[in-house]
């Protein structure tokens, strides 16, 4: 989508701190971090939300996964860490990109807000 900011920065039309990028994922840097270590993953094709996932896409969101524990593992969470997407308005989804935050570096809360 040619107002997306996710797929602007997978186009290279805004620039971003790429930690892991192959033929059908893109991960970077979140500017806002909420944790020591917050990396974003997304689909390189346009899905808006985890509502828009779909038996044609699907296999987006397994490469998404198989990329994750790689991504991890590359930026030392060796401890663990949390895998998060927000969905919709209620979610606090801001970027309407499926995308999967990566939090970590540090022992998280176990309840959320």
């Amino acid at each position: 989508m040619s107002d997306c900011i996710f797929c602007k920065i997978i186009a290279g039309e805004i620039p971003s701190s790429k930690v892991f990028e192959d033929e059908a994922v893109y991960a970077f840097r979140d500017i806002n971090p909420m944790a020591p270590v917050h990396v974003l993953v997304v689909p390189k094709e346009h899905i808006p939300s985890a509502d828009g996932v779909n038996a044609e896409n699907s296999h987006l969101v397994a490469r998404i996964f198989e990329a994750i524990p790689k991504i991890a593992a590359a930026e030392g969470l060796a401890n663990g860490y949390r895998v998060i997407t927000n969905c919709g308005e209620d979610g606090c989804q801001s970027v309407k990109h499926l995308h999967f935050h990566i939090l970590g570096g540090k022992k998280l809360p176990d309840q959320m807000a």
